[in-house]
């Protein structure tokens, strides 16, 4: 009888997914919250638009670098974890291989089961690090690229997501007719993103459309409510 191969299709992509939601959700909210607030003050398309692009590149240059700190924090992380986990195995090999017995033991093995497999791991140093890092400490080594990719992508959603509720402003006459049409194409991106998640995910794309059209419209809300109640304190003390 022929053998048929098996084949495991995963989805590997969750770190980008992640970052694109970062990225897109915040520059989805928080730029239209700001125009949202800034058309109750002022009727003009021009003034509101030059505030939110200045606040798309500092929220995309300020989320980018948190990104790319964040992936650099990894890195050091692991590589700091690592360095100890090779010095008590160097100088502990005996507690550190009884820590490998407890784990081993945890999953259901026995005593008898799990010998075999300490004494394997004492002949392979550079395995039994391994080991203690991905099973003792659950830490996967990361990608040292990944701090950058992550900074680019982050900030880069954030671009995208701003530019969508400022759409309205750019080609409408005053910003109070362009305020409706931008909580529309908010919500609608936000629910097209949720789309788009869900199928990347396996999770049910309409309940995923659903979640985060809900989850980023009560962001934008509170974002918005919260700047509408404050601008008048602003007025008083800037005038």
């Amino acid at each position: 009888m022929p053998y048929t191969p098996h084949i495991e299709h995963h989805f590997t992509g969750g770190l980008v997914v992640r970052d694109t939601v970062i990225g897109l959700s915040d520059g989805l909210t928080v730029p239209f919250a700001l125009a949202a607030a800034v058309t109750g003050a002022v009727d003009s398309t021009g003034l509101v638009v030059t505030a939110g692009l200045a606040e798309i590149a500092a929220g995309a240059i300020a989320m980018g670098l948190g990104g790319y700190l964040a992936g650099r924090s990894d890195v050091e992380h692991y590589a700091s974890e690592r360095e100890r986990e090779e010095l008590e195995i160097e100088q502990k090999p005996d507690v550190e291989a009884l820590e490998v017995e407890d784990l081993l033991q945890s999953y259901g093995l026995t005593s008898e089961e799990s010998a075999p497999v300490v004494a394997a791991l004492r002949k392979h140093p550079e395995a039994w690090r391994d080991f203690m890092l991905r099973f003792e400490l659950g830490l996967e080594q990361p990608n040292p690229r990944r701090a950058l990719t992550s900074g680019v992508v982050i900030g880069s959603a954030y671009i995208v997501g701003g530019l969508i509720p400022l759409g309205p402003y750019f080609v409408s006459a005053t910003a109070h007719g362009a305020l409706p049409w931008s909580v529309g194409v908010t919500l609608t991106a936000l629910a097209i993103f949720g789309w788009i998640k869900g199928r990347l995910t396996s999770v049910r794309p309409a309940r995923s459309a659903l979640q985060t059209m809900l989850i980023g419209g009560m962001a934008a809300a509170g974002a918005f409510l919260f700047t509408r109640a404050t601008a008048p304190l602003i007025e008083r003390l800037i005038s």
